[in-house]
């Protein structure tokens, strides 16, 4: 997003609603991916969520007057963003709750901001590795090594059900640094690049989807949680979502707004086991908590000076300092 970093000290005390509300709408995208994929291959519930939001995005820059990019050097990078940020792990995410609980496909999401931090320090060179942060980045993947429960054996359906959310979570981590280095600096909206990476992970999943998955059913064929669950992954998770997102670095500052990545997964659990009657085994609470304290350490929450997270939402999309993806 490319609105102001700092809050607007009038209404700094009005953050709060719109912080639960985007803390609930990212932290429920999990049961509706799950109630979709019990329908629809990944790819076509990917593809018939990527749609609808673009449409809902589009619809809001026409209200709002705001127009897409036309350099065709924006539009080049920001397919990279759409596939690293949008296609691939919607799509990845969709493939692990075939095989894994809700709950557990959000805790998988809170362990962006760790596969960030070293593709930004070793790859695109946009942070330096200072010891907080080797000390964070150490104490989050022991977590991630307990929420898969390393001592109990690799293999199966559940276990590779866990990488691919894994493999989501990977991927934000690419994007993030990604649009950070190369696309943040536009003078574009953050509204009008979401709406523009939505248009080419749209135009991704419209070439791969049919030869891998099929076409998509229509959605006169599809029950009507499924339908309610793509709309809702699309107009609310991306569209209604994004506008909250930015009134909340408007009104509480980036930093305030991009801790809604601590309350996602505390969401995502208490939907999935109050909704689906999921259940968690002792040590992925216990992993997510510590992978939770990784990430506070390592962005400096837990120290006098704070300094900027990086949040988690859907999707990724260019924020102040730095971006925020599902």
């Amino acid at each position: 997003m490319t609105d102001h970093s700092a809050p607007d000290r009038p209404a700094s005390r009005s953050w709060l609603p719109g912080f639960l509300a985007l803390a609930a709408i990212w932290g429920s995208s999990f049961l509706f991916i799950k109630v979709g994929v019990e329908e629809l291959h990944p790819l076509q519930l990917t593809l018939y969520r990527v749609v609808t939001g673009a449409v809902t995005l589009l619809v809001v820059l026409a209200v709002l007057r705001d127009r897409l990019p036309r350099e065709p050097r924006v539009w080049a990078h920001l397919f990279v963003v759409a596939a690293f940020g949008v296609a691939v792990p919607f799509t990845l995410f969709g493939y692990g709750e075939q095989r894994v609980e809700s709950m557990l496909a959000g805790i998988w999401n809170a362990t962006t901001p760790l596969i960030v931090l070293p593709l930004a320090v070793l790859v695109f060179r946009t942070e330096r590795l200072t010891t907080r942060r080797a000390v964070g980045l150490a104490l989050g993947f022991t977590g991630v090594l307990v929420v898969l429960g390393v001592w109990e054996g690799v293999g199966g359906s559940h276990f590779a059900g866990q990488l691919m959310c894994f493999g989501a979570a990977a991927c934000y981590g690419i994007a993030i640094p990604y649009q950070k280095r190369f696309v943040a600096g536009s003078t574009h909206s953050g509204l009008s690049l979401s709406a523009a990476q939505l248009l080419l992970a749209t135009v991704q999943l419209a070439i791969v989807t049919p030869l891998v998955a099929g076409a998509p059913p229509l959605p006169t064929a599809l029950s009507l949680p499924v339908v309610a669950s793509v709309v809702a992954l699309g107009a609310l998770g991306t569209g209604l979502a994004f506008v909250i997102n930015m009134r909340n670095i408007r009104v509480a500052g980036a930093s305030t707004a991009a801790t809604v990545t601590y309350l996602i997964p505390v969401f995502a659990v208490l939907i999935g086991a109050v909704a689906l009657g999921e259940r968690l085994n002792w040590h992925q609470p216990v992993g997510a908590l510590i992978v939770l304290i990784g990430v506070a350490v390592s962005q400096g929450l837990l120290s006098r000076r704070r300094t900027t997270p990086v949040s988690v939402g859907t999707p990724a999309t260019p924020a102040p300092e730095p971006a925020t993806p599902h």
